[in-house]
């Protein structure tokens, strides 16, 4: 096999693979995106009120 064969074949196995995905629509694409988005400010929200509440509790009990 020459030098040029192998990354041909690679590509085009590749692409023969790539036409086997089941690719998202457009709009299942937004809304996992919504979702994800969603949750990231809720985790983020509620991790802050928890390490603001026992940054507090903390500082009272070691003061």
């Amino acid at each position: 096999m020459n030098i040029l064969a192998k990354p041909v074949n690679f590509l085009k196995e590749v692409r023969s693979e790539l036409s086997k995905v089941a690719w998202s629509t457009k709009r299942e694409l937004l809304a996992s995106t919504v979702l994800v988005i969603t949750v990231t400010v809720i985790m983020t929200a509620f991790i802050g009120i928890v390490d603001l509440g026992l940054s507090r509790f903390l500082s009272v009990v070691f003061k």
